[in-house]
């Protein structure tokens, strides 16, 4: 957990050495990017091809850097803008091969689950787990589909 800095430890504190802190990103305005999908094996219309108006949150802990940061907001948007504006499809999904054929296979993102809110979340972090630096330790992505669903860890 984040620590405080008291007001006697502020004249002497070195950021650098404060410990934990956590980014949060998109609080009170969340980062939107516009995919479209499709749940392949789903009983209902969301096997229907469909799009979203996404709105993503991020919370990302960790030490601060030599800049003075937990991270770059610019590391966080560009995981995520990696899918705006593109479809994203489960592995073996027919529409793999439609894309493809009509030229547009670089419209898609194919990933090896279904391309759910909840799984878009778990990706999410995953991918800035991996692209942020050793001193971030913890993310935390909430994915947005509608104003009815939400999904975070």
């Amino acid at each position: 957990m984040p620590r405080s800095i008291s007001k006697e430890d502020s004249l002497s504190a070195n950021p650098s050495e404060v410990g934990q802190r956590t980014l949060k990103i998109g609080v009170d305005n969340p980062i939107r990017i516009s995919s479209g999908h499709r749940i392949l094996h789903h009983e209902g219309k969301c096997s229907r091809p469909h799009g979203h108006n996404y709105e993503i949150t991020v919370k990302v802990t960790g030490e601060l850097t030599e800049e003075g940061w937990v991270v770059d907001k610019g590391d966080v948007t560009d995981v995520i803008d990696a899918w705006d504006h593109r479809f994203l499809v489960e592995e073996g999904d027919p529409l793999v091969d439609a894309f493809e054929a009509s030229g547009d296979g670089d419209a898609l993102v194919v990933l090896d689950h279904p391309p759910t809110a909840e799984v878009m979340s778990v990706l999410l972090e995953q991918r800035m787990l991996d692209a942020f630096p050793d001193t971030v330790s913890d993310v935390s992505v909430s994915v947005s589909e509608t104003g009815e669903l939400c999904a975070s860890y």
